[in-house]
């Protein structure tokens, strides 16, 4: 298992504990994550991916919501809902390719959720990637207006 993989993990939980407890234990999610027998580098792309994911929670909740048709985010499973999270602020962030993030979600949902969940995982992600893609390409350029003339 690669190191942003095991990040990815450790980031996942860290989700899920907020996600419970709320961000009054953010000060235990931080401890939880340095406690793990990772090397530095690994402790430090978990903090980076979970600081990512709570501050972007409101932007991400608004995209899956377009997305994740006929499903309540609330009533998601909580696992997936925070893999899901977990996607689209990586996704967002521009560091990782929108693929890259998307596979890592499946892989996720593989090892901690349901035998349904990676099929689910990858439908909604894959509608957000391609939305997320098409935000970053660059306009077409107006026409000339001398041209008609």
């Amino acid at each position: 298992m690669n190191r942003r993989h095991r990040a990815r993990r450790l980031a996942l939980q860290g989700l899920c504990c907020l996600d419970v407890q709320g961000g009054r234990v953010a000060d235990l999610v931080a401890q939880f994550i340095d406690d793990s027998k990772e090397p530095a580098a690994t402790l430090a792309s978990a903090h980076k991916l979970l600081t990512a994911a709570v501050a972007q929670r409101e932007e991400s909740d608004g995209i899956l919501a377009r997305h994740a048709h006929h499903w309540d985010l609330s009533r998601l499973a909580m696992v997936d809902r925070n893999i899901l999270r977990l996607a689209v602020a990586e996704m967002r962030g521009g560091q990782t390719p929108p693929k890259v993030a998307l596979s890592e979600a499946i892989r996720l949902a593989q090892e901690f959720s349901s035998a349904e969940s990676p099929r689910f995982v990858n439908g909604v992600l894959d509608a957000v990637m391609k939305e997320i893609l098409a935000s970053r390409r660059p306009a077409a350029e107006p026409a000339d207006s001398t041209d008609e003339e």
